[in-house]
C-alpha cells in the first residue's frame, strides 16, 4: 500500500486507543504514542521517521538512546517512568537516564509538550509491560538473515561498535539476548499492524507491504 495510507491506518488505531482510554478514565492529555518494534537492522528507525514526517507536530524517541549502557532488555522501567508516563500526563519530557551520568554522555532525552504523535522505536519499543502506555504498536517483519546484513553494514559504516570484527562479535552477542527476548515477548501478536522490513518482492520508494494481525 501506499505510505501515506500505512500512516493514516496507524493514526486511526492510536486515535480509537485514545478514545477508548478517555471514556474509561478520562485520560487524554497526551499525544498519541506509537510504538514501531521489530528485528535488529529491520528497518525500524526508517518507518518510525517517515510516520513522524506525516504529522507536523510529531517526534520520534529512540530505544536506544534510553537503553545506552543499561542491561541488554532491563530498561523498560526507564522508559516507562522517564518518558511514556510524562507524555501520558502531558508533560514535556527532558530525561537523562542514568547510565548518562555514570558515562558522562552530553544532552538528554527531549520531548516537547503539546506534540500530536509521538513514535517511540526499538527492539522492545512495544514490549508487553508497556503495554497501558502506548497506543498503537506496528511490528516490522524482516527476514533474519537480510537485517543481519544491512545491520552489520549499517554499524559497520557507523563505527558504533568498533572496526568490522568488533561490529560482527557484538552483533552476535546482541542477537543472543535478542532472540530469546524476543521469542518471550512475542510483540507480533500484540501488534496492531505488521509492516514488511525486508521483502523480496519489488515495490515502489512510496510503497509498504502491510499486514493485518487480525
Amino acid at each position: 500500500m501506499p505510505f501515506t495510507e500505512l500512516a493514516g491506518r496507524v493514526l486511526e488505531a492510536a486515535d480509537a486507543a485514545r478514545e477508548k482510554r478517555a471514556r474509561h478514565d478520562g485520560e487524554q492529555a497526551g499525544p498519541r504514542i506509537v510504538a514501531v518494534d521489530g528485528r535488529s537492522g529491520g528497518g525500524k528507525s526508517t518507518l518510525a521517521q517517515r510516520l513522524a514526517d506525516t504529522v507536523p507536530d510529531s517526534a520520534v524517541v529512540h530505544v536506544d538512546d534510553i537503553a545506552w549502557n543499561a542491561p541488554m532488555f532491563g530498561w523498560s522501567d526507564l522508559l516507562a517512568d522517564g518518558v511514556l508516563t510524562p507524555l501520558r500526563r502531558g508533560d514535556a519530557v527532558s530525561y537523562r537516564p542514568p547510565a548518562w551520568d555514570a558515562h558522562s554522555r552530553p544532552g538528554s532525552v527531549d520531548v516537547p509538550a503539546g506534540l500530536s504523535l509521538v513514535v517511540v522505536e526499538g527492539v522492545g519499543a512495544g514490549r508487553r509491560e508497556l503495554t497501558e502506555l502506548i497506543d498503537c504498536l506496528v511490528w516490522v517483519q524482516s527476514d533474519y538473515a537480510e537485517a543481519e546484513r544491512l545491520g552489520i553494514a549499517r554499524d559497520i559504516a557507523l563505527g558504533v561498535n568498533g572496526d568490522a570484527q568488533q561490529t560482527v562479535d557484538f552483533w552476535h552477542r546482541w542477537m543472543a539476548a535478542e532472540i530469546p527476548f524476543l521469542t518471550d515477548d512475542r510483540p507480533w501478536d500484540r501488534a496492531t499492524l505488521i509492516a514488511a522490513g525486508t521483502s523480496p518482492h519489488p515495490r515502489g520508494t512510496d510503497e509498504i507491504f502491510v499486514a493485518d494481525p487480525r
